[in-house]
């Protein structure tokens, strides 16, 4: 009798921890890409799961942070959904690589166009962002996930030191010390360096020649052992061969 109690006591236990773990980890996070260092740039992305056992979600807005404006903020293309970049005029203009920036990204929406997230899955989008502040330890960025049967949800409470996690709490990228060249982890920063609006072409780099020479190394050597290994495999035949024909 004892025993079953005390099995039963901890199968609802376990079940307990379970089910917060499930809800503590099914809201929207937003992840660097690399190192996301304060006066650089980086590329994030925000993770939304679908919290829901009977509807997807068809809908993300993301609004970024108004007191420290972002001058550069690209997108990634996610198959199946539309993205939009909303801006507007800042009160007070920006500096950035010499240029004087007077209006700036506030809000990033992506609707479903031909995909949903479905129950159990989740969905990445990547938006290339900078320059980060330098006076700042994070941001934070508020989210809305809409589902297809209108439900909505608002992760827009900001998370406190020292205190519980809100029941809804917005998505924190927490920003690394700053690096000598400000790039961050982001490519958008090399780019932008050299272009005068920081636009269309920032973000867009050539992969470097250390990697694509690695890989031909490593292509390389894969082909000589595999040739090695065929070569003693046919020379040791061989030798079989013979010794079959003499006796």
């Amino acid at each position: 009798m004892n025993v079953s109690r005390i099995a039963l006591a901890g199968g609802v236990a376990v079940s307990s921890v379970l089910l917060v773990s499930g809800t503590a980890f099914a809201h929207v996070t937003v992840q660097p890409q690399g190192p996301a260092a304060k006066g650089g740039y980086a590329t994030v992305n925000f993770k939304v799961p679908n919290e829901r056992d009977n509807a997807s979600t068809i809908k993300l807005e993301v609004s970024l942070p108004a007191e420290h404006p972002l001058a550069s903020v690209m997108p990634q293309p996610v198959p199946g959904w539309k993205v939009e970049v909303t801006k507007s005029k800042l009160d007070k203009p920006l500096e950035l690589h010499g240029n004087q920036i007077t209006e700036a990204a506030t809000k990033v929406t992506w609707t479903a166009d031909g995909s949903k997230i479905g129950p159990g899955q989740f969905q990445q989008f990547p938006l290339s962002i900078g320059q980060l502040p330098e006076d700042a330890d994070q941001l934070v960025f508020k989210a809305v996930q809409t589902y297809d049967n209108k439900d909505v949800v608002r992760w827009i409470e900001e998370p406190e030191k020292g205190a519980e996690e809100p029941e809804s709490p917005a998505p924190v990228l927490t920003l690394s010390a700053a690096t000598e060249d400000h790039h961050g982890g982001g490519a958008a920063g090399a780019d932008a360096k050299g272009s005068k609006d920081g636009g269309e072409n920032a973000g867009h780099h050539d992969e470097p020649a250390s990697a694509s020479g690695s890989g031909s190394d490593t292509t390389a050597r894969v082909l000589g052992i595999a040739g090695i290994v065929v070569g003693g495999a046919g020379l040791a035949f061989g030798v079989l061969a013979r010794r079959r024909r003499s006796a």
